[in-house]
C-alpha cells in the first residue's frame, strides 16, 4: 500500500513535491479471515432469521433441511434501513438490531425446548414458573449438579448468542456502507425474488413459506402476548365468577353417591396415543383386557370415553385443576387465579357434604397449598407415606406401594364414605426404571422394590434410542393402569366408584408432533346404578374406548358429573358403612 505525502516540507524546485511512502500490503491470510468472518456473520444471521421454531421432527430425531432454504424479509429491510441511515444514527441502529436479532434466536430456543417437552410454543408472559418447575424435575430425574449445569449452560449459551447476533450485524452493517451500491442493487434483486416467491405461495417446510417473515411475526406475536395476557386474567375472572353449581346445596350436589367411596385415579401420562398406537397398545392392550376379565370377576363394570387435556406432555397440575373446577386452566396464570379463588371443586362439593377427604400424592416433597382449595381434609405425600425403598426416576416409589398405603391409612380403616384422590406417578417421565408387581402381602416398606430399580437405563441411554424409550413408557403406564385396577380387583366392594383418567399425553418424544391432547377416562363401579346414570354419556363399556368414543373437554367433566349425580336424578344407592 501507497501513501502520497503533500507536506510543505517535502517541496522540489517545481512547488511541493509528491513523496511516496511505501506501507507493507495487508496479509492475504487476512483480507480471507476477514472475508470468512463477513460469511460466518451473514450465516448466522441468515439462520437466525430463517430456520422455524419446529424444524426438528421430534419423533425421529431429524432435521428438515427444506426448513433452511428461505428468503427472510427481515434481512432485505434491515440492510435497506443501515444503507439509508446517516452514520450518526447507524451506530445505534446496528445496536439495535443486533440486541433484536438476538432476541429472536433466544426465543426460537426457548420455543424449541418448549416444544419438545410441552408441544407448544413459550409463552414469555406466562411460562417463567415453569421453568422452575423444570429445573426440579431435572434435580430430582438427574440430580442437582446436573441441573445447575444445565441453568449455567442455558445462560452461557443466551449470553453467547446476543452477543454473536450484536458481533454479526455490526460486521455486517460495515461491509454492506463499505460496498453500497452492489449492496442496493444485491437488495432490489432479493426483494424482486421474495415478491415473486410470496406472491407463488411457495413452501418447501410445512407452513413455513420461502419468502419468510417468521421472525418478525414472532415479535409482533410476542408483543401482543402481554396485553392478551392482561384480557385473558379478566375474562378467566369473570368466568370462575359465573358458577351454575355456586348455590346448589353441596348434599344435592352428590346426592346420587350417597355413601359411595369414590377413589379418583390419575395416571400421569397417560394419554389415548398410548391405547391407538399398535406399538404401545401392544403393550397397554393386554394389560387392560387381563383387569377387565379381573374386574367382572370381583362384579365391577367399566364405562370409558376421552377427554382432552388442558395441557401436553407436562403440567399436570394444570390438568389435574381443569378436571376439578370445571374450569380451562391452560396456564399458570390461570392456575394461580382459581386456586386463590372459592371455586367449587368435586372434592370440595364431597367434603362439603360429609365425605371424609383425602389427597395421597406420592410426588409432593413439602406442604401443598393449593389441598385446601381442593378441599382436602389428609394429605399423604413422599414425606409421610414410610416408604423405604428406592426411587424409580422421578418416581419417588411404585404406584403399587402408593396404593398400598392407600389402602392401609385410608380405604381400609374408613368408617364413613371416602372421597379421595390417588396421583401415580410410576408413569412419569423419564421412564427408567420401570418396576413390576408384586404381590400385595410383600409390599412393606417398600424395600422389595430394590432390585428393580438397579435394573433400569439412564435416562440419555435409553433415550439415546426412541423405539426403546417408547416401550418403555408402555411399560410404565401398563404398570401404573395395573396397579390401579388389581388394587380395584382386590379391594373393593359394592360401595367402591373408581374413576381413572391419564392428566396428558407423553412428551413429544414419544408421541411426535401433532399428537392430540386426548386422554382416555373410565369409570368403574360395583352398583350398576350408579353407571346407569351416566347412560346419556354415551360412554363405551370396558376400560378401552374405542377411537368413535366420545370425547369432552376435561373442563367439562366437573358440570356432567354434578348433573349426572346431583339429587334430581337420585336417590340413595346403597345403606350407610
Amino acid at each position: 500500500m501507497t501513501l502520497i505525502d503533500r507536506s510543505p516540507l517535502a517541496v522540489t524546485e517545481g512547488g511541493p513535491a509528491e513523496t511516496v511512502i511505501s506501507r507493507p500490503a495487508r496479509p492475504r491470510w487476512r483480507r480471507f479471515a476477514g472475508w470468512g468472518l463477513t460469511a460466518l456473520a451473514a450465516v448466522l444471521v441468515y439462520l437466525v432469521l430463517v430456520v422455524p421454531d419446529a424444524v426438528a421432527r421430534v419423533k425421529t430425531g431429524t432435521w428438515v433441511p427444506g426448513a433452511f432454504l428461505r428468503v427472510p424479509l427481515e434481512g432485505i429491510l434491515g440492510a435497506a434501513v443501515l444503507i439509508a441511515l446517516s452514520p450518526r444514527w447507524r451506530r445505534p441502529m446496528t445496536w439495535l438490531f443486533g440486541l433484536g436479532l438476538g432476541f429472536v434466536a433466544v426465543l426460537k430456543l426457548f420455543n424449541m425446548g418448549f416444544r419438545t417437552v410441552l408441544g407448544r410454543r413459550f409463552n414469555p408472559v406466562l411460562d417463567w414458573p415453569l421453568l422452575g418447575d423444570g429445573y426440579n424435575a431435572l434435580s430430582e430425574t438427574d440430580g442437582r449438579a446436573t441441573a445447575n449445569a444445565a441453568v449455567v449452560g442455558v445462560i452461557v449459551l443466551g449470553v453467547v448468542v446476543v452477543t454473536l447476533a450484536v458481533l454479526a450485524v455490526r460486521r455486517l452493517s460495515r461491509v454492506t456502507v463499505r460496498f453500497a451500491g452492489p449492496a442496493r442493487r444485491a437488495l432490489i434483486g432479493l426483494s424482486a425474488v421474495w415478491l415473486a416467491l410470496s406472491l407463488s405461495g411457495v413452501t418447501l417446510f410445512p407452513d413455513n413459506p420461502v419468502a419468510s417473515d417468521t421472525a418478525a411475526v414472532l415479535l409482533k406475536t410476542t408483543v401482543k402476548q402481554i396485553p392478551e395476557a392482561l384480557r385473558d386474567q379478566r375474562r378467566f375472572a369473570e368466568a370462575a365468577r359465573n358458577d351454575p353449581f355456586r348455590n346448589v346445596p353441596a348434599n344435592q350436589l352428590v346426592a346420587g353417591l350417597q355413601g359411595k367411596d369414590v377413589i379418583i385415579g390419575v395416571v400421569e401420562s397417560y394419554g389415548r396415543t398410548a391405547i391407538e398406537d399398535p406399538q404401545m397398545n401392544a403393550v397397554v392392550g393386554p394389560v387392560l383386557a387381563a383387569n377387565e376379565k379381573k374386574l367382572a370377576a370381583a362384579g365391577f363394570t367399566a364405562r370409558s370415553g376421552f377427554l382432552t387435556s388442558s395441557t401436553f406432555g407436562g403440567g399436570s397440575w394444570l390438568a389435574h385443576a381443569a378436571f376439578q373446577s370445571g374450569l380451562w386452566i391452560n396456564s399458570q396464570q390461570r392456575y394461580r387465579q382459581v386456586t386463590a379463588s372459592d371455586r367449587l371443586t368435586i372434592t370440595k362439593a364431597f367434603q362439603n357434604a360429609g365425605w371424609q377427604t383425602v389427597g395421597v400424592e406420592p410426588g409432593n416433597t413439602v406442604a401443598w397449598p393449593e389441598a385446601s382449595f381442593y378441599g382436602y381434609e389428609t394429605v399423604y405425600d413422599s414425606r409421610n407415606m414410610g416408604y423405604r425403598g428406592p426411587r424409580f426416576g422421578w418416581s419417588r416409589m411404585p404406584d403399587q406401594y402408593t396404593l398400598a398405603t392407600f389402602q392401609r391409612e385410608v380405604y381400609g380403616k374408613a368408617h364413613g364414605p371416602v372421597m379421595a384422590e390417588v396421583t401415580l406417578t410410576s408413569s412419569h417421565e423419564p421412564w427408567t426404571p420401570v418396576p413390576a408387581m408384586v404381590d400385595w402381602d410383600r409390599i412393606g416398606d417398600g424395600r422389595v422394590f430394590a432390585p428393580m430399580a438397579k435394573r433400569g437405563e439412564s435416562r440419555s441411554k435409553l433415550w439415546g434410542n426412541p423405539e426403546k424409550t417408547r416401550q418403555e413408557y408402555a411399560k410404565s403406564v401398563g404398570y401404573s393402569v395395573d396397579s390401579l385396577l388389581s388394587w380395584a380387583a382386590k379391594y373393593g366392594d359394592e360401595n367402591l366408584v373408581l374413576v381413572m383418567f391419564g392428566d396428558h399425553q407423553p412428551l413429544p418424544i414419544i408421541v411426535g408432533t401433532g399428537a392430540s391432547h386426548d386422554i382416555p377416562v373410565t369409570i368403574i363401579a360395583h352398583d350398576e346404578a350408579v353407571l346407569d346414570r351416566i347412560a346419556g354419556w354415551n360412554w363405551e363399556a370396558g376400560l378401552k374406548p374405542s377411537p368413535t368414543a366420545p370425547v369432552w373437554r376435561m373442563d367439562e367433566f366437573r358440570d356432567k358429573f354434578f348433573t349426572a349425580f346431583g339429587r334430581q336424578k337420585a336417590m340413595s344407592l346403597r345403606n350407610p358403612h
